[in-house]
């Protein structure tokens, strides 16, 4: 960097405003100046009706700031205008921007996405407090607003939602201050510089990067500007300025009290009344100034996530108008017995990692966005969230306490890039203030909210006394709270040993260790990068088993992709390294999510769902219609469910039938008695069992599934794979015609079918029925061992450590063909050189077309050969073939270790919707425990498979290749990968499952592994005429 740049333009800007010194934004301990103190979120209204309404931006006390604004922008902090707040300025040739609004979606710089290390690691050492004035883009900003003249008597206060990465501000003129911390609001007292009933003019800049930066080291995108709500309000002189309330409840957890601090300005009497939700007041107390107040009530209504009631205390200081609304939920939260409680139960906690981005505002989220994400989380039984890694717009903890979600209030520290080692900034004595401020804030803000069961002291920024001040702090501070931090691992100051990425083993290590007393809540697991979240299951087994075990945070809820215009002018999902050829980038390591950027659920999201769920349903005494039903809440019976069953018989629904009355209180199991009627031997009989609810409930619709199981009442036998000619009565039985004078093919043929074998290779090249090819021409029925890989896949290296199978030697050694039975056997033998293993093909043709395909894998014992992604072969089909029916598991995609929400049943689908788009394009489309599976055109003619056992399908428009982007991922899309002009069916006697304990390292669970030994697959493949989809 040219350091003489930065002291030039010091020395100029120390002649425009002697004010201040602008070395603010490179001094680490100059974090704030004449900002306001922090205060808990609330708003005061001008009156009580007002206040009733709850919604300040119709107060006449409010005035936005939102809207377009002047911007100039510049590529370095050195080329930034030094007098634009002048008032006078000419701003004519400036662009416009939103406010809030990002740069970099408004045409001000390209989006960077970086995990570890900070945006500027491509071009810039870190030097902490120094950041780079090259690049280092600066925004101004001008608007002209006419103050309300009846403020002329009151306090005017500006607030400012979030900026980044800090904020100098000028009124009229006259510099008002400045600010860091881009995830927390910052409000000055404007009242000296606003001339109410007049113009006035508000400037402000903002920097990129400053000191602050360093802190500011989170795993997702890197934006710039303003990201939430801007405005003024007025205040009263004589006010009260802060207001903080302790919700507690006895030993028994039945009376609740209320302590009320305040912080009152210029003196006076305070009225408190507490109102339950239909406005009944239930506790009154009046305050005598700045102090403390406790309000009893007996037996109030208990807030949870499973039960979120509210009450609102109103405020009011006697000689003002004002009142000030304040939402209050009584609960209790304990640290006892290695377990963390909330109103004496030990919940679990079903959570997730939630970002706050938006794939077309950036760090800009609307408030039906934010509903949107509680929706989706109440109707996957999430009831927890981390607000990673920093605090979130005010209105998402209201939400969270409204709607019933358990919250980690997180602080915005994390110096990811520094490391954890001597560098880290949790040891350096001038960055020990901004981390205390930053956890001071968060705390100071978000007191009031019942949902908030956790303050975290930041997100991988080492360990070190920084953290600790913070941490002795807050607990001085706020004993009704837990507190933790996950790199102070099982000894350092936290309250939960919160570690990331413990895998199974661990977990029990530690549950099964007396001497760790603190409960396990991981901060973040089960990483749900592209198709993943295989063994997730097993992660709660875990937690329901050992009590220590309390649950965790899955990494994490949306994935983080913007908006963006690919090749051909298609849309995708744009990441790390899509924007320019120069800026540091971590792929699409910003993918992690278990809903899509525009909120669909991902695949995985479905089994999340399931396992988070909290009815659960299992045999009893089935044969007489008994099952046990258990009630996982901890706080309501299941009163507000009904149950709905019905039996299948071969995958086809017989009988149903409904139970409305649910007598299960929490945590207990009840038995309940179903009318199953018969069954029998012949066929696989299943019970289907859902829960829903029975009226509306907050976001969830009357008639919402809450859970769901599915139970074995006669378990599948698989078909014999012998296979037989067809008889018909008083017509003599003909063998298949073999016409094996051809030197390139082997043709047999029957009444309405013809198959072809290429002699060169041994393979199955053509399958015609009643003149219709079952395969592309020019393609065949090829062993298949490969899958594009998916990105755990890729972060474990699997495509390099699987190469061999990818297109391993398939050399023929022995091509025989001979008639047995009236029946054609095709024998093909193969060597596979570069695994060491024998392979064998044999087909068995009857008169009827069908073929018996048998497909044995020999390994050598005394071979290193690496595990294999699949065994199983594929048969790429004309793409008239455009629907899917089968008897297995669906109808979402699944996988061997990703099932158990997918329901065993009959589907019939498109080949279209088959696919799923994960925002790198990857393996996908997979169906398990597959009975039967059917090919079929328009006019439902086709193939039918059936095998020796439940196997694994998949059948696309898309070709393995297209999917698969090498040895190295290529800032692919799905969006952007072209459908082949075929449909691809694969055929697995078994696929690898897709493992989720990470996605840099860790493969899925042993038992889900395709490990390099001998293998042996059966199947029949059959025609079918006129296969129409009927109910």
């Amino acid at each position: 960097m040219k350091k003489h740049l930065i002291t030039g333009l010091f020395a100029a800007l120390a002649l425009s405003a002697s004010a201040q010194s602008f070395k603010e934004w490179i001094d680490p301990e100059v974090n704030a100046v004449n900002r306001a103190p922090m205060h808990t979120n609330y708003f005061a209204y001008e009156s009580a009706d007002a206040a009733t309404r709850g919604v300040k931006e119709q107060s006449s006390r409010f005035m936005t700031l939102n809207g377009t604004w002047k911007f100039f922008w510049v590529k370095d902090a050195d080329a930034r205008p030094t007098d634009f707040w002048r008032v006078g300025y000419n701003d004519k040739g400036w662009n416009d921007i939103p406010v809030p609004g990002v740069w970099e979606l408004n045409g001000f710089g390209d989006p960077i996405y970086v995990n570890v290390g900070y945006a500027w690691r491509n071009q810039f050492q870190n030097n902490p407090p120094q950041v780079p004035v090259e690049n280092n883009h600066v925004g101004s900003y001008r608007r002209e607003i006419t103050v309300p003249a009846d403020w002329k008597n009151k306090d005017i206060i500006a607030h400012f939602g979030s900026v980044t990465s800090n904020m100098y501000l000028w009124v009229n003129g006259r510099y008002v201050g400045y600010s860091e911390d881009s995830k927390l609001e910052a409000e000055f007292d404007l009242t000296p510089y606003l001339k109410p009933g007049q113009k006035n003019l508000i400037a402000f800049q903002v920097f990129r990067w400053c000191d602050g930066t360093y802190l500011e080291d989170q795993d997702f995108f890197r934006y710039s500007g303003v990201g939430r709500d801007c405005y003024l309000y007025a205040r009263d002189k004589k006010r009260i300025q802060d207001i903080r309330v302790t919700p507690d409840l006895d030993a028994d957890y039945r009376n609740g009290s209320l302590k009320v601090q305040l912080d009152v300005k210029g003196g006076g009497n305070v009225s408190l009344e507490l109102l339950d939700a239909a406005g009944k007041q239930v506790a009154t107390a009046t305050a005598k100034g700045s102090g403390i107040a406790t309000l009893n009530v007996e037996n109030p209504h208990k807030w949870t996530a499973e039960t979120p009631y509210l009450y609102t205390l109103r405020s009011t200081l006697q000689g003002s108008s004002e009142v000030i609304p304040v939402k209050v939920g009584f609960r209790k939260i304990e640290l006892k017995g290695s377990q963390i409680l909330v109103n004496g139960q030990p919940v679990l906690f079903k959570g997730a990692d939630r970002h706050e981005l938006d794939p077309d505002g950036g760090y800009v989220i609307s408030r039906e966005r934010m509903l949107q994400d509680i929706q989706v989380m109440k109707q996957f039984n999430l009831n927890a969230v981390r607000t990673c890694h920093y605090p979130d717009d005010n209105l998402w903890y209201d939400l969270c306490d409204q709607y019933g979600i358990y919250v980690v209030a997180e602080a915005n520290v994390e110096s990811h890039g520094m490391g954890y080692g001597e560098k880290t900034l949790a040891k350096r004595t001038d960055y020990k203030k901004a981390h205390m401020e930053r956890n001071q804030r968060n705390v100071q803000r978000g007191f009031n909210h019942p949902s908030i069961i956790f303050w975290s002291l930041g997100n991988e920024a080492g360990y070190g006394p920084n953290f600790e001040a913070a941490y002795d702090w807050i607990k001085a501070e706020d004993p009704s709270r837990a507190v933790q931090y996950e790199q102070a691992g099982k000894t350092g100051k936290t309250d939960i040993y919160c570690p990331m990425y413990y895998g199974y083993d661990r977990c029990k290590k530690y549950c099964e260790d007396d001497s760790m007393t603190k409960p396990l809540i991981q901060c973040e697991y089960a990483h749900a990068m592209g198709n993943s979240e295989g063994g997730f299951k097993e992660y709660w087994d875990l937690v329901r088993k050992y009590p220590k075990y309390q649950g965790g945070f899955i990494w994490d809820f949306v994935d983080q992709s913007v908006r963006w215009t690919g090749k051909n002018g298609k849309m995708i999902y744009a990441y790390g390294g899509d924007f320019n050829r120069f800026d540091a980038s971590d792929g699409n390591f910003c993918d992690n999510g278990l809903i899509s950027p525009d909120r669909v659920p991902n695949p995985h999201m479905y089994e999340v769902g399931h396992i988070y769920q909290n009815i659960w349903t299992t045999p009893a005494d089935l044969k007489n219609g008994e099952i046990n039903v258990f009630n996982e809440y901890f706080f309501r019976d299941l009163s507000a469910y009904y149950m709905e069953w019905e039996v299948l018989k071969g995958g086809k629904v017989i009988r149903t039938g409904r139970v409305d009355n649910l007598n299960v209180a929490p945590q207990q199991t009840a038995k309940i008695k179903l009318d199953l009627g018969k069954t029998c031997q012949c066929t696989e009989w299943l019970l289907n069992v859902s829960y829903k609810l029975k009226n509306r409930e907050g976001l969830l619709s009357a008639g919402h599934v809450v859970a769901k199981d599915q139970l074995v009442l006669n378990p599948y036998k698989a078909p014999s794979m012998e296979l037989k000619n067809c008889e018909q009565s008083n017509i003599e039985v003909p063998a298949p015609q073999v016409q094996d004078n051809d030197w390139n093919y082997l043709i047999v043929s029957g009444d309405a079918f013809r198959v072809e074998f290429n002699k060169h290779n041994g393979y199955l090249t053509k399958y015609e029925v009643n003149g219709q090819d079952m395969i592309k021409d020019g393609e065949a029925l090829t062993p298949n061992f490969w899958r594009a890989p998916t990105d755990n896949d890729f972060g474990a290296g699997l495509q390099r450590k699987y190469i061999a199978w990818k297109n391993p030697e398939i050399k023929l050694t022995s091509f025989k063909q001979r008639t047995e039975n009236n029946q054609v056997i095709v024998e093909s033998a193969y060597d596979m050189p570069g695994v060491s293993a024998k392979l064998a093909l044999t087909y068995v043709i009857n008169n009827a077309g069908a073929i018996k395909v048998t497909q044995k894998l020999t390994a050598d014992k005394n071979a290193k050969v690496s595990n294999m992604f699949r065994f199983g072969l594929q048969m790429p089909m004309p793409r008239s073939f455009e629907t899917v029916e089968y008897y297995g598991r669906g109808p979402v995609e699944n996988y061997s270790d990703r099932n158990h929400c997918a329901d065993l049943g009959i589907y019939r689908q498109s080949v279209a919707e088959q696919f799923y788009p994960y925002i790198r394009p990857q393996e996908n489309g997979t169906k398990t425990d597959i009975r039967w599976w059917k090919m079929l055109d328009r006019s439902g003619n086709g193939i039918k498979i059936v095998a020796a056992a439940p196997f694994s399908a998949s059948a696309l428009h898309y070709t393995i290749e297209s999917l698969d982007e090498g040895l190295d991922k290529r800032q692919g899309h799905s969006q952007e990968v072209e459908e082949a002009d075929l449909t691809n069916l694969c055929i697995d006697k078994i696929q690898a499952g897709l493992g989720c304990e990470d996605s840099w390292g860790r493969i899925a669970r042993p038992e889900y592994l395709v490990p390099y030994a001998d293998y042996e697959f059966t199947f029949i493949l059959s025609p079918v005429c006129h296969s129409i989809g009927m109910e």
